[in-house]
């Protein structure tokens, strides 16, 4: 079985070797390396090309959000956690929009973090639970998703791609949103690999942000998201 390569960066070396310690005792996971600000984190991303980078997003210097921008817009195959102490929505929609795969708090618990690796390093993306809760309680007006008129921004889905992309913005999983629309689990998790791909979008929680940026789903009072 192949490892997954994981590289830590915290500015505080007792939070890396906390992260270190639990994820080296998973067989399926192995830490390439650490870094200490968001510089050297782009450095070490482009020279050991690590699979996941845990990333602190309050760090001096250049912060997490920035180091996930670059990491990001540099074509690297590397794929963002983002960790924080912080519960705060403008942290999630910046990390999320830098490019980042995931995002959770660092008060959670161990299998919390390690499922999350393994979810990222498989493809998907993994948000915590409450994150998710306030996310879409903050920015997401979630009633009546089909008479939201469609943004010309997205012409180029189909009306069950649509279908499929609201769902997602009300997050639901691939089965729940099979069960909503009457198909099956697998032709869900095709239509979100045709969004991903007229998009050029890495993963479904980037699908999320697209429905926010485009103005498919409404923000509470009408306002653009910011």
């Amino acid at each position: 079985m192949q490892s997954i390569r994981v590289l830590l960066v915290d500015d505080q070396p007792m939070i890396r070797t906390g992260f270190r310690l639990i994820l080296e005792s998973e067989p399926d996971i192995e830490v390439v390396g650490e870094a200490s600000d968001g510089e050297e984190a782009v450095r070490s991303t482009g020279s050991l090309e690590p699979d996941i980078v845990l990333m602190d997003i309050r760090m001096p210097g250049v912060d997490g959000v920035e180091a996930t921008r670059r990491i990001v817009g540099s074509g690297s195959s590397s794929r963002v956690v983002i960790l924080t102490t912080f519960d705060l929505d403008a942290h999630v929609v910046d990390a999320l929009r830098a490019g980042a795969s995931g995002f959770l708090v660092k008060d959670g618990p161990a299998d919390s973090l390690v499922g999350a690796i393994r979810t990222v390093a498989d493809g998907d993306a993994v948000l915590s639970p409450r994150i998710t809760h306030r996310l879409l309680d903050r920015f997401a007006h979630l009633g009546a998703p089909a008479d939201t008129p469609v943004p010309r921004r997205l012409d180029a889905l189909t009306a069950r791609e649509l279908d499929v992309l609201r769902a997602l913005t009300r997050g639901l999983s691939n089965a729940e949103i099979a069960v909503e629309l009457g198909v099956g689990e697998t032709t869900v998790k095709t239509h979100i690999a045709h969004i991903l791909e007229k998009y050029a979008l890495r993963d479904r929680v980037q699908a999320v942000i697209l429905a926010y940026d485009s103005g498919l789903v409404v923000p509470r009072g009408g306002r653009p998201v910011s």
